[in-house]
């Protein structure tokens, strides 16, 4: 199953379009795209019942410059630093023993295909896997700890480098939080759509120039070991979001360092899931996201 946003509602996707949620369930689910988490017991046997009527149902087109983010309104934002091996060398720091945590704003939060503002300072890029929380609870075991997993997604942890690296404690919450630095999408994809789920093909190119590319079998803390440690602390909560981290190639890793400019075009990928498209341009005064701001 592929959830999209489409137009600020809930859509399934199919071969042939796009079926709206609310009005093929007759409302029993709602249009929003993100009730649909608190309800996912529910709604995936709905969809299992109906899948074969969904695939003759009527349908919309596609246009990814109206999609939102699939999960537009989490309660919780995870991400997690130096979560690849290469990319925490290339940082300057050893391999974590424990996974690395820290949040972005939910207002940050975007679709997939996007004009981004370039805020003052050195814009990095980082391609993830976004993991979206389906069933939530606390002390998760990680054998089961897929169950809890409602799909995924691509997204890109954009940085400020300088504001993130100031004062006199990291700031990364801040730095990666201006207006449409967290996008994520195209769809939210179940895990059974997913070629194998531990081991992905991931990266990042910049005007056709490959920057990243790795694979999700390289994670550090894989997602089972993720979601078994946030929930050791945390409650997690359906439609909660997890960045799980970034393969190396970044541009404050390079030398020189490198960051994006006004006119680059940033497409981040991960086999099987999906692609983001983000053009960055520079905007004096008030920042606006342009273009798919579909929430």
């Amino acid at each position: 199953m592929r959830l999209m946003n489409l137009n600020g509602r809930l859509h399934v996707s199919t071969r042939h379009g796009a079926v709206d949620v609310a009005s093929a369930s007759g409302g029993q689910f709602s249009a929003d795209p993100q009730a649909v988490y608190g309800r996912w017991d529910e709604f995936e046997n709905w969809y299992r019942v109906q899948r074969s009527a969904l695939k003759g149902g009527a349908v919309v087109p596609v246009d990814l410059e109206r999609l939102g983010s699939p999960v537009p309104m989490p309660r919780q934002v995870f991400a997690v630093g130096l979560n690849y091996s290469e990319h925490a060398e290339e940082s300057g720091f050893s391999r974590p023993e424990q996974p690395v945590i820290f949040t972005k704003f939910v207002s940050s939060i975007s679709g997939p295909v996007t004009t981004v503002a370039l805020p003052e300072g050195s814009v990095d890029w980082e391609v993830e896997l976004v993991v979206v929380v389906g069933r939530g609870g606390r002390h998760i075991p990680t054998e089961r700890a897929w169950d809890h997993v409602a799909g995924v997604a691509v997204g890109q942890d954009l940085s400020e480098r300088q504001r993130q690296h100031s004062g006199p404690a990291p700031q990364f919450s801040l730095a990666k939080s201006h207006q449409g630095f967290s996008p994520i999408g195209p769809a939210l994809v179940t895990i059974d759509e997913v070629p194998n789920r531990d081991d992905l093909e991931i990266g990042a190119t910049i005007n056709g120039e490959v920057v990243q590319a790795g694979r999700t079998g390289q994670l550090i803390f894989p997602v089972p070991v993720l979601l078994a440690k946030l929930s050791e602390t945390v409650e997690l909560y359906p439609g909660d979001v997890v960045f799980t981290g970034t393969p190396s190639g970044v541009g404050a890793g390079r030398t020189p360092p490198r960051f994006l400019n006004p006119g680059d075009v940033l497409c981040s990928y991960i086999r099987g899931v999906g692609e983001l498209k983000q053009t960055f341009v520079a905007v004096a005064g008030e920042q606006v996201l342009e273009a798919a701001q579909v929430i």
